[in-house]
């Protein structure tokens, strides 16, 4: 008996074994399966680039004596040179002068309003994305008028304004809140 009892237990042993075997080898197939794959995933990169009036000013030094209730119109325009659509924004920095906080400063896309302040409000911290996009390879033509208010009277007449007007961008894609980094 105890032959038997030998051999059964080395059966039992073995039966064991390849069932446990069997239970790896099926594990180790659903692990396997079950990890999700995507092949040919493809990444690109873009670039983003704003033209601003041809890098040229928008208005040159000594072009204008400013006096009380004068408007000057300047043309200029902003094109998009990326890759993809983008948000943009105007704004003014290196700011400086007295007429800083003096000139009304309106910039116009056709009939619309973008923009409307001071040279010293409407700074890069203060101004959102303009309302629309530039899709690649939009040009805008838009417009700036100077206005010197009357009531400033001539308490501000040797003053001046110096400024650079500058643009910038983000891509659309992927940026709802119209987010600047």
């Amino acid at each position: 008996m105890s032959k038997r009892k030998g051999l059964g237990a080395l059966r039992g042993g073995i039966a064991a074994i390849m069932v446990l075997i069997l239970c790896l080898f099926v594990t180790t197939a659903a692990i396997r399966y079950s990890v999700a794959a995507v092949r040919d995933n493809t990444f690109k990169t873009g670039s983003i680039k704003i033209d601003l009036n041809g890098g040229s000013p928008v208005i040159s030094e000594h072009e204008f004596l400013f006096e009380p209730g004068m408007t000057v119109q300047k043309d200029f325009y902003i094109k998009n040179e990326s890759t993809c659509d983008v948000y943009y924004r105007l704004y003014f920095e290196h700011v400086s002068g007295g007429l800083a906080d003096v000139l009304r400063i309106t910039v116009m896309d056709g009939e619309k309003q973008i923009y409307n302040g001071t040279a010293k409000s409407l700074n890069r911290e203060a101004i959102p994305a303009a309302d629309d996009y530039l899709k690649i390879g939009e040009r805008r033509n838009l417009t700036v008028l100077f206005y010197y208010p009357k009531e400033a009277g001539n308490d501000t007449g040797d003053s001046s304004l110096s400024f650079v007007l500058s643009a910038e961008a983000v891509q659309m894609l992927n940026n709802p809140g119209m987010i600047f980094r």
